[in-house]
């Protein structure tokens, strides 16, 4: 049975069991102290055993999303990314919650405020990293909690997949708008994109040990979905990375971060006429090519990486004005 007694003008509330530590914590209220050894009974009813909720008690979100991303992100394959997020997400209101306070409510707020500015595709990144490092923390490392709260709430519906293509000059415009930018390597950044159908990232960490000039084919040791792959280099491709040989700086073929990327990319695309458009809709682009020119589901997934041939479905998006002719 629990004793509930006022102590130094708080209302303690207090579990005992033979055979086991005893249990107090002190609250604001009669009623929080009385819920409090009402819910650590209960727990002890249904698992025999007094649960230690001292640190779940005492650790925020705040607290696990820092931990997390300092012992779990930096082992992951997305590990800038995943740490870029993680630090939006420590700028939210929620992160003030103790995980012992954190409800499936709670979450669902988080969800619906984030939705009003970021796509439902970012909110389910989101979603899945306070997900994990709540099951990190309940199986690894000794946070007790009757249920993770983040599995409990609908999840949004993922962002529609874009399907933008490259207009008639489009290309030209902004390879033109590279040759006016103050980074020299945004051209041949484009067209080794439009050409290899390559992510940016693996583009940006390409080494000069990686190309194999004689064969036209340049090694991927690690991708996205954790496999190495071969790409073929077409005759373009080739020209762009020998013309970039001349002027060899480093072991990268293109010495530039992401961020320097990033931002040259947003002044290029205004420049050229075309602010809606993503660095990443060029691998859209080079994809559809492929399909384009004839080379099948296998052959195009196979230069391009997807693991998951239904993944093509995403970027295979032909216009039905070129079909016209196949169709007799």
């Amino acid at each position: 049975m629990a004793t509930i007694r006022k102590l130094r003008g708080r209302w303690q509330g207090q579990v005992r069991r033979k055979g086991m530590q005893p249990r107090a914590k002190s609250f604001d209220t009669k009623i929080e102290a009385e819920k409090w050894a009402r819910n650590l009974e209960a727990e002890l009813d249904r698992c025999g055993s007094m649960p230690d909720t001292r640190l779940a008690e005492q650790m925020t979100v705040h607290d696990l999303l820092t931990r997390y991303r300092r012992e779990i992100t930096p082992i992951k394959r997305g590990a800038v990314m995943e740490g870029f997020r993680i630090g939006a997400m420590l700028k939210r209101a929620i992160c003030y919650r103790t995980m012992a306070l954190l409800t499936p409510a709670d979450i669902a707020l988080y969800r619906d405020e984030r939705l009003k500015v970021v796509s439902g595709s970012t909110v389910l990144k989101e979603l899945n990293v306070l997900g994990h490092a709540i099951d990190i923390a309940r199986k690894e490392w000794g946070v007790h909690l009757p249920q993770n709260p983040c599995r409990m709430i609908r999840r949004p519906a993922p962002s529609r997949p874009r399907d933008r293509r490259l207009q008639e000059g489009e290309e030209q415009k902004l390879l033109d708008a590279a040759d006016t930018g103050r980074n020299p390597y945004m051209r041949s950044l484009i067209i080794l994109a439009l050409e290899t159908a390559m992510r940016q990232g693996e583009l940006l960490s390409l080494s000069w040990g990686d190309i194999d000039f004689g064969r036209r084919i340049v090694h991927l040791d690690m991708t996205k979905n954790g496999e190495s792959r071969d790409v073929p280099l077409s005759k373009r491709a080739v020209e762009t990375l020998e013309k970039l040989a001349e002027g060899r700086v480093g072991d990268l073929v293109l010495p530039i971060s992401k961020s320097s990327a990033g931002q040259a990319w947003g002044h290029l695309r205004g420049r050229a006429g075309s602010p809606d458009l993503h660095f990443h809709d060029l691998r859209h682009e080079a994809v559809t090519r492929l399909l384009e020119r004839g080379f099948n589901v296998i052959e195009t997934a196979t230069i391009s990486g997807h693991k998951e041939l239904r993944m093509l479905q995403r970027y295979s998006h032909l216009r039905a004005v070129d079909l016209v002719d196949r169709l007799g």
